[in-house]
Formats: structure tokens, sequence, C-alpha cells
């Protein structure tokens, strides 16, 4: 058996909005309010047989009307949901992200520095070896010219 509906009205002063619902819950949910209205007293059950008539031809549906008129109800615009806020879940997959591109990062730079502590190693033996080089051929050149003169 479908839940009996009741109709409910509440008003923002400009506007009245009304909805057939099965519960007051069901109602505020409708109209996109998380506080008790009815509590405050700004909401209430009617029972005028043209309110009733419209809000239970389109059950759940949020119909609204000028605020103290008999105008007709007319469908009101569906409210565009609020963004949420990132989830936990979202939070933690960003910091994990940044964390392994810092990782990345940091692995990089020590790689690079380790090419360049090999480059000096190799530049400072290059060094070495043109030294032991140049002083060795000297002193063949220098032997060479003292037998090319000996010769003479």
């Amino acid at each position: 058996m479908a839940p009996r509906l009741k109709v409910f009205v509440t008003s923002d002063g400009l506007t009245d909005y009304v909805v057939a619902a099965s519960s007051r819950a069901k109602a505020l949910a409708a109209w996109g309010v998380r506080q008790d209205v009815f509590k405050e007293g700004a909401a209430h059950e009617t029972d005028d047989p043209a309110l009733v008539k419209a809000a239970t031809s389109q059950p759940g549906e949020v119909l609204r009307k000028p605020a103290g008129t008999r105008d007709q109800l007319a469908k009101a615009p569906a409210r565009a949901a609020k963004p949420r806020g990132p989830s936990k879940a979202q939070l933690k997959k960003i910091a994990d992200l940044e964390t392994r591109l810092a990782d990345l990062d940091a692995s990089h730079e020590r790689a690079i520095g380790a090419i360049e502590a090999e480059r000096a190693a190799f530049e400072r033996k290059r060094r070495t070896l043109e030294e032991r080089h140049a002083a060795q051929r000297q002193k063949l050149e220098a032997a060479l010219r003292m037998a090319r003169t000996a010769l003479r």
C-alpha cells in the first residue's frame, strides 16, 4: 500500500512552495532545506483543496506560486546541488601523489648529482693523464733531440 500523501506549504516571503510528501522529513528534503522549518512555524500541513489537488497530482515535486495569492501553481525550478568539498580519499590521493612527485624529483636530483660527481672525477683523471703524457712526451722529445744531435 502506498504511503498516504500529505500536502505541506512553506514560504520565503515572496513565493509559497507546496509539496505532496509522505512525511515532514521528505517535504524538507524536497524543498532542499536542512533546518526544521516546521518547528520554527515557517511550514505547515495544509488541507486547502486547490493546493491538495495540484500537489497530489505531482507527488514529490515542489510547486510554487507568488506568496499570499490564489495564482496557479507552477513547477519550481530544480535547485542546483551545492558542490561538496573533497572527500578524505581524494585528499589522501592528492597527498600521496604529491609525495611520490617529491620523491621522484629528489631521486632525479641525486642521480644528476652522482653524474656530476663522476664527471668531475673523470675530468680530474683526464687532467692527470694529460699532464703525465705531456711530461713523458717532453722527456722523450728531449732524448730524441739529443740522439739526433749526437749523429751530426
